[in-house]
């Protein structure tokens, strides 16, 4: 096993969903990238798809767990990889029905929980550096990055082929990041590209309906503003996410 993500697991605050997996093929990746599931957003980013190898910043006014949608696509297709999907200080605990609901195997499902802000990043970067892992998700918080922090994120992202997500909060999009492709989700169902290093940037993507997998449990985020009096946010739905 990778020595990074061995130190990783030997912590306490870790949590494992099942046994160790080995590396296998990757037959869901083409030349550095892994398609979104969502053709209409795959039509609008560089690589037509999720670039792999590099860091990928989801910037949301919730917690960001309704933007775990958008993702749930390239987790099933991971899934087939035999890897581990690491989750880096969640805000709650991944809802394993929606997920198995989705293909998604949640043996394979590993849960870091920092005790701090250091703990956090040290975390991250090691996930990121290991060849045992096929995603890392990592939700920094509302804390201020400097560049310097997130660049040696990137760097240990492009030392592996990983999908590599940054949950933010929104009012960081007003800090300059190195992360190749910058996205927020301002309304429901609809994705803006805030920066994408060599492509379309500033643009709005719609993600219809039909685009979602039949009878199959969906994870979207509401933007509070758009919230209907007495309507309940989708990410505190406990059948529809991670509760």
């Amino acid at each position: 096993m990778n020595t990074a993500l061995q130190q990783l697991i030997k912590r306490n605050d870790t949590w494992l969903a099942g046994q160790v997996f080995s590396a296998s093929g990757n037959s869901h990746r083409d030349e550095g990238r892994l398609n979104t599931g969502y053709s209409t957003l795959d039509a609008q980013l560089r690589h037509k798809g999720w670039p792999l190898g590099n860091t990928v910043e989801m910037l949301s006014d919730g917690c960001g767990l309704g933007s775990m949608g958008l993702f749930l696509p390239a987790m099933e297709k991971l899934s087939a990889e035999g890897l581990w999907q690491v989750f880096i200080a969640p805000p709650f605990t991944p809802y394993a029905p929606l997920l198995k609901a989705r293909g998604i195997d949640t043996g394979q499902i590993l849960l870091v929980h920092p005790k701090n802000r250091e703990d956090l990043l040290w975390a991250t970067e090691q996930a990121l550096r290991s060849s045992t892992s096929s995603a890392v998700f990592s939700w920094l918080g509302a804390e201020e990055y400097s560049y310097g922090e997130l660049r040696k994120l990137q760097l240990a992202a492009a030392s592996g082929d990983s999908l590599a997500v940054l949950f933010r909060p929104q009012a960081a999009a007003r800090n300059h990041a190195p992360a190749s492709l910058r996205l927020q989700m301002r309304e429901y169902r609809k994705v803006h590209i805030l920066k994408q290093r060599g492509g379309n940037q500033y643009l709005d993507v719609a993600l219809p309906p039909s685009e979602d997998v039949p009878e199959q449990p969906q994870l979207w985020e509401i933007p509070a503003w758009q919230a209907s009096p007495g309507q309940v946010s989708p990410q505190v739905q406990p059948t529809l996410s991670f509760a």
